[in-house]
């Protein structure tokens, strides 16, 4: 057998990849498996997104090959988005490079910047693929703890404090996934000042700003933030477009040119169709994000009340497509205590040891499914918890 290369000899498949075979095998037609894992929305995007997608593609013409940039249509698009939703004025021409998902851009951004060696500054808990993508690039990990203590917000203080000269980036993430934590206007100018003073680059995953979330901020609107900042953000959660992989980094012109270098060596530009796609969606107006968010809100109050069977503890106020919460004190091993769930009650709740070892006593659930299944899945639930209650009394006795 051929052998690997070292680059990947600490990276893991990603444990959704694995761990959704697993669910999957429970699968039987009469009882299937209420997966709560995934924040993968299950509602169409606008009619008018799929219409412009439709017309796109009956037109021969547009099934070449397309520029790098996107169109010019699709930049103008963004922008109005962020001048709208933001209040942040970028350049369609300079500052925006559209991406196939944002996930895409996680890699571009770290290939174009970080050298081996170079420390990453990584969320803990976090999006697992910060990770996975600095260890790729020959990065050092530097995982930096979200205290519960403070709301799950960052202490800069303790990291202005340590020893920050070997940092080239630092991954943020508001508002956050998993914990649901949105970040104050006062904290991203203080992570700016940092990354200025320091000298790395500050790279704000954004794309829950939309979900359940009153007060959307981009990093960007931050006095100095140009200098040191890029922002990534995609329609996959907001405009449930997540099949679609329709996103965009936004900062510097300087910074964008050089993920641009990276990405022309990858690809070859996004399918005409879905370009015109994203323009009619990022139109999309504040009726429809209403009627998003009331259905959001109202699979929340479900989610919580399996929460509440399950005798957890969480935050109220939490933005985004989950629910982040604290298993009981009683519970020595989430993880199997997840597998117990799954297989007894056959609902997928994510473990939060995925997102780094301070998640270790957490779970996450994903509001991604109706309220009608959150409602079985609340009832399965009861059932086992019932059942689990009964048999440790059985023990006892």
């Amino acid at each position: 057998m051929i052998k690997t290369a070292n680059r990947i000899s600490n990276v893991e498949e990603y444990y959704f990849s694995r761990k959704l075979a697993e669910v999957r095998g429970l699968d039987t037609p009469d009882f299937r498996v209420i997966n709560l894992g995934i924040g993968s929305p299950d509602q169409a995007p606008s009619p008018t997104a799929i219409e412009a997608l439709i017309t796109s593609a009956r037109n021969p013409a547009n099934h070449g090959y397309q520029n790098y940039k996107g169109v010019p249509a699709l930049r103008q698009g963004i922008a109005g988005f962020y001048k709208k939703i933001y209040g942040v004025a970028v350049d369609p021409e300079s500052m925006i490079l559209p991406l196939m998902g944002s996930k895409e851009g996680i890699m571009h951004i770290a290939m174009a910047f970080v050298n081996e060696g170079d420390e990453v500054l990584i969320p803990n808990p976090g999006y697992p693929t910060y990770s996975s993508v600095a260890s790729l690039v020959g990065a050092r990990l530097r995982p930096y703890t979200l205290r519960e203590d403070l709301d799950w917000g960052i202490d800069i203080e303790e990291l202005r404090n340590s020893d920050l000269s070997r940092v080239k980036l630092m991954w943020v993430n508001f508002p956050h996934m998993p914990t649901g934590r949105t970040a104050s206007r006062e904290e991203l100018k203080a992570l700016v000042d940092l990354a200025r003073e320091k000298q790395f680059l500050l790279v704000n995953d954004n794309p829950y700003s939309l979900i359940l979330n009153d007060d959307p901020m981009s990093i960007l609107s931050i006095p100095g933030a140009d200098e040191v900042a890029l922002e990534l953000n995609s329609l996959s959660k907001s405009h449930n477009m997540a099949g679609w992989r329709i996103g965009w980094v936004a900062g510097n012109k300087t910074y964008i040119d050089a993920v641009l270098k990276v990405k022309s060596n990858m690809d070859s530009g996004m399918f005409l169709g879905l370009q015109h796609a994203a323009v009619e969606a990022l139109k999309n107006g504040d009726e429809w994000f209403r009627q998003l968010n009331g259905m959001y809100s109202e699979r929340k109050q479900a989610a919580l009340r399996i929460l509440d069977t399950l005798a957890c503890t969480y935050a109220k106020r939490q933005s985004g497509l989950f629910v982040w919460a604290k298993a009981p004190d009683g519970i020595a091993d989430v993880e199997k205590w997840i597998d117990e769930i799954l297989y007894g009650a056959k609902v997928f709740i994510t473990p939060g040891f995925i997102f780094g070892d301070a998640g270790k006593r957490y779970i996450r659930i994903s509001l991604c499914c109706t309220a009608a299944m959150l409602d079985e899945a609340h009832l399965r639930i009861g059932k086992f918890v019932s059942n689990r209650s009964t048999k440790h009394e059985s023990v006892q006795a």
